[in-house]
């Protein structure tokens, strides 16, 4: 537990403020995230309104505590040592979608295949490709997620953000956002509480079919299990899941991580595993891949607890 007394203060206000059932200390981390591997954060505030998120980011920017935005947890590496910070999650209240014409407003917290499913069944075409990807619309716009050739800029037209660090609250319009591949502008203390998409009429049952092919292709050609998706971006012109192929890693182990033989762009750990092993097999992979190719490839997971000189920063 972090001990330095601005986090002593954090944690005194955050027992007296109104959300105070819902903190946890040395709370489970790494078993919300998909890799379900990794330590305890120090802090865990489940926020249920808007209310209380604005109370908690006046403590937080009161206090300069670190703050991680936990979302669904299928891009994050947790540390065996786990966060020594305050960690996030929004609750049901911030998952509600709504759909007003050709328009969806969808909750920082909703999930990306219900998005998916619920436009389609409303009449709707431009979001089916995000029924394979198992992240929150939070998330998805923090990394400009995407897939099948299509990825959230496409349609997002803004987003309402609230800054931890200042308690702010903005609508942020999707040009602003710098959203390229997998990255944007938003910082770590940045909590995406709801986002609108303009989407285009189209026909349900077309919808359903292209809904139903996506998940056909993702099963066939993607592992299930313990993973976090792809863990390295594609470099330019090239995939990363190729290189990684052909340098012979698939089914390369360390300890209790694994490259998947299904998928040379997923690590696989095992139950009860450790996040040591996993990014212990990332840097070799890198190393391989760099040493094979000339290629320098650089993590899509996002590494927390590890501290800048493991990569964090990558």
């Amino acid at each position: 537990m972090n001990d330095q007394p601005h986090f002593r203060e954090t944690i005194r206000r955050l027992g007296a403020a109104s959300f105070a059932a819902a903190v946890g200390l040395d709370a489970p981390l790494g078993a919300l995230t998909t890799y379900r591997v990794g330590g305890t954060a120090d802090v865990l505030v489940t926020i249920d309104s808007a209310d209380a998120l604005v109370e908690l980011a006046e403590i937080v920017s009161d206090t300069g505590a670190e703050t991680l935005v936990v979302g669904r947890g299928s891009n994050l590496l947790v540390a065996d040592s786990g966060f020594h910070g305050v960690a996030v999650v929004l609750g049901e209240p911030f998952a509600s979608i709504d759909v007003d014409g050709t328009r969806v407003v969808a909750g920082g917290a909703a999930k990306l295949p219900l998005v998916a499913r619920t436009s389609v069944n409303e009449g709707l075409t431009g979001f089916e490709w995000a029924v394979g990807v198992p992240g929150s619309v939070g998330g998805a716009i923090r990394m400009n997620a995407g897939g099948h050739g299509s990825e959230v800029r496409d349609t997002l037209v803004s987003a309402e953000v609230v800054d931890l660090t200042r308690g702010s609250v903005s609508i942020r319009r999707a040009e602003t956002l710098e959203l390229s591949y997998r990255s944007s502008s938003l910082q770590p203390s940045d909590v995406v509480t709801s986002a609108t998409f303009q989407l285009a009429a189209g026909d349900p049952e077309i919808g359903r079919s292209r809904i139903a092919e996506i998940v056909q292709w993702r099963r066939a050609n993607q592992p299930g299990g313990q993973n976090a998706g792809s863990v390295f971006t594609n470099p330019g012109g090239d995939s990363a899941g190729r290189l990684i192929e052909t340098a012979g890693l698939k089914g390369l182990r360390i300890g209790s991580a694994e490259i998947s033989e299904k998928h040379a762009n997923f690590i696989q750990a095992d139950e009860g595993g450790s996040a040591s092993d996993i990014l212990d097999l990332m840097h070799e992979v890198r190393s391989r891949v760099l040493q094979t190719h000339g290629v320098d490839l650089h993590a899509e997971t996002r590494l927390v607890g590890f501290g800048d000189s493991h990569g964090e920063s990558q």
